[in-house]
């Protein structure tokens, strides 16, 4: 296979496309922390064609936004086809092409993971998008099986033949969702077989150890983040300042998570914001130190003086027992660091 020209450069550290979390606000949190490549949200093809003022918030690109990639999910011809003409006419970085969401609404449908499962049928699938995409195209996929690597090496060389720049593969199959260990041979396998394509990695990577893990043992240089982001956008400088890192204060920490819901409610409005962001702090505040009882009060926050004497109420009721235990803990994920006023 002749070298098809990278989208990203070979050490990238990527934002994954996440459905439900990286709008506009999600991603300047992510990017005041390091982050350069980022994607919109996960978007559904039928909708983007025919109910297309619905899905027209998740294409939001901020002015300040360098890269910025939007990725498609479905399995329907038709609605591919009249998706990929209105992401036509927006001005993104690439078109993504998802084969790997393992959630049950996308897989019963046949797309995604499962679409991903039926080499012939994906493959089909990706042709339009390349054939009629004015944007660069690549795709995102899981390992087909857990032990041979050979069904998904046949759907990513098909996936380059066809002119995809890159391909993500998320090292877990689709009934493992997102636990469990991660396929790094399969994906190194990949990677040395098709030595002209760019392979990204993505799964499980939650901190700066387990970053090096994944880079060490698939040999991949780009690297996707997901879940391991979700309320730590901090992960992005921690990995590119290694050992020089120092994690946010309480301070710093609320300033964030302040600045990041305020950007909600000024896209959605209060009342949709603040429904929406309540999943988003429930994993800003997870592994912090909050007490139980105070991030139970988050699912209650539906105004936003509500929420900004919530954080007032989460830092005074801070666990006392947190900083003892990152201190018997250092390589602790998710850290904070206490304040010299303190």
């Amino acid at each position: 296979m002749s070298h098809i020209s990278a989208p990203y450069p070979p050490d990238a550290l990527i934002l994954a496309p996440l459905s439900g979390y990286t709008d506009l606000p999600y991603r300047r949190a992510a990017r005041e922390c390091g982050c350069r490549f980022a994607f919109t949200e996960m978007v559904d093809a039928a909708s983007l064609a025919y109910a297309r003022k619905r899905s027209e918030g998740m294409l939001l690109r901020g002015e300040e936004e360098e890269f910025l990639g939007v990725q498609l999910v479905g399995a329907d011809h038709e609605f591919l086809k009249k998706a990929v003409d209105v992401l036509n006419e927006y001005d993104f970085s690439l078109l993504d092409f998802n084969l790997g969401c393992p959630v049950p609404k996308v897989v019963k449908k046949g797309a995604g993971a499962e679409l991903g499962r039926h080499r012939e049928q994906a493959l089909a699938c990706f042709r339009i998008l390349a054939e009629r995409s004015r944007h660069p195209v690549t795709a995102k996929i899981r390992i087909v099986t857990a032990n041979d690597p050979a069904p998904t090496l046949e759907l990513v060389r098909g996936l380059a033949e066809l002119g995809a720049r890159a391909v993500t593969i998320h090292g877990r199959i689709r009934e493992a969702f997102y636990a469990g260990p991660v396929a790094f041979d399969i994906i190194r396998t990949v990677r040395e077989a098709l030595p002209g394509l760019q392979i990204i990695a993505n799964g499980g990577v939650t901190s700066l150890e387990k970053y090096r893990e994944m880079r060490r043992e698939t040999g991949c240089g780009a690297v996707m983040l997901a879940r391991g982001a979700m309320g730590n956008p901090w992960l992005f400088r921690e990995i590119a300042e290694a050992e020089a890192y120092t994690p946010p204060t309480l301070e710093e920490w609320r300033i964030l998570v302040e600045r990041h819901i305020a950007g909600m409610v000024e896209l959605y409005g209060e009342t949709s914001a603040m429904c929406m962001a309540r999943k988003v702090l429930h994993d800003y505040f997870r592994g912090r130190g909050f007490p139980g009882p105070v991030r139970a009060k988050i699912s209650y926050l539906a105004t936003w003086n509500e929420f900004r004497e919530f954080l007032d109420f989460a830092i005074r009721e801070h666990a006392e027992s947190y900083w003892s235990r990152l201190a018997s803990e250092p390589e602790a994920e998710r850290r904070l660091r206490r304040s010299e006023s303190r």
